[in-house]
């Protein structure tokens, strides 16, 4: 994993980027923070969604190393995608997200390499302990191996991960981290709450001055419900080409001297002969 944490510094300077805003998950997720242990003048913040700052444990081991051997053999079999469906999941999503999970199980079967997948596999169980601390301490801070840039920490509520991600929250310093547990949720935050993953990351790009202060989602829905009310009830909405046509018979049956009967018309309220426009 280190070395692709370096990898990343070639990626950067092919593309002339200074300083980037990090966005990873799982194994990205600690791709990237290791790359921000390293770099800190490169890194400006980093979004990391159930992602993990220790080494291996038995168990973990243990499953990888069987999968791995089927891997190895070219072979994607049963077993193997099961195990890699919980570890993006969790057990409580795959049984209540029928669809996605059988999209990303068609996707494992079909588009995976499993010799390329044992390869990454391999690299990411042989990962060592990032060794974080959170130093209390304001004199010891400056010399502390940590994450220096801000940080937002993103979790499932259902996922495989929770622990290990409320692990690594409780080793970066509280006053540039900000720890989310998104509810109603597992493993693939992304996939399974893109509006309230969208609305996390917008609230940490204006906690770092990055985009303007603009309202929330549920804010905006509120305020243009409220508008559209107003409009139809206190003022003067424009004439549409609907409009225009039943005005233009309405005055065809007064010249040929019929009686006029009253335009009704629902779509639009207060509508009069030459109704002011609304302006905007």
């Amino acid at each position: 994993m280190d070395e692709l944490a370096v990898m990343l510094e070639a990626v950067l300077e092919h593309f002339n980027l200074k300083r980037v805003i990090g966005f990873g998950v799982g194994a990205g997720g600690n791709v990237l923070a290791r790359f921000a242990l390293n770099n800190r003048n490169k890194i400006d913040g980093l979004v990391l969604i159930n992602t993990v700052c220790t080494a291996v444990g038995w168990t973990e081991w243990a499953y990888q190393k069987w999968n791995n051997w089927y891997l190895f053999s070219n072979q994607m079999t049963e077993g193997t995608v099961d195990y890699l469906l919980w570890h993006y999941f969790g057990s409580k999503t795959m049984a209540g997200h029928h669809d996605l999970v059988h999209a990303y199980r068609e996707n494992l079967v079909r588009s995976v390499n499993p010799v390329n997948l044992a390869m990454f596999v391999d690299s990411y169980i042989k990962r060592n302990d990032m060794a974080l601390h959170r130093e209390v301490n304001p004199a010891k801070k400056k010399i502390q191996k940590t994450i220096k840039c801000p940080v937002l920490l993103v979790g499932g509520d259902y996922s495989p991960h929770i622990d290990d991600v409320v692990e690594m929250n409780s080793r970066l310093d509280p006053v540039e981290t900000q720890w989310i547990k998104m509810a109603d949720c597992g493993g693939m935050v992304l996939e399974e709450q893109p509006g309230k993953m969208c609305e996390a990351f917008k609230l940490f790009l204006q906690g770092m001055g990055y985009i303007p202060c603009v309202p929330s989602m549920t804010a905006l829905t509120r305020s243009r419900s409220g508008s559209v009310h107003s409009r139809s009830s206190d003022v003067s909405v424009p004439q549409s080409p609907s409009d225009t046509l039943l005005e233009s018979l309405h005055r065809e049956a007064q010249g040929r001297g019929d009686e006029p009967s009253p335009i009704k018309h629902h779509g639009h309220a207060n509508l009069r002969h030459g109704a002011a426009p609304l302006k905007v």
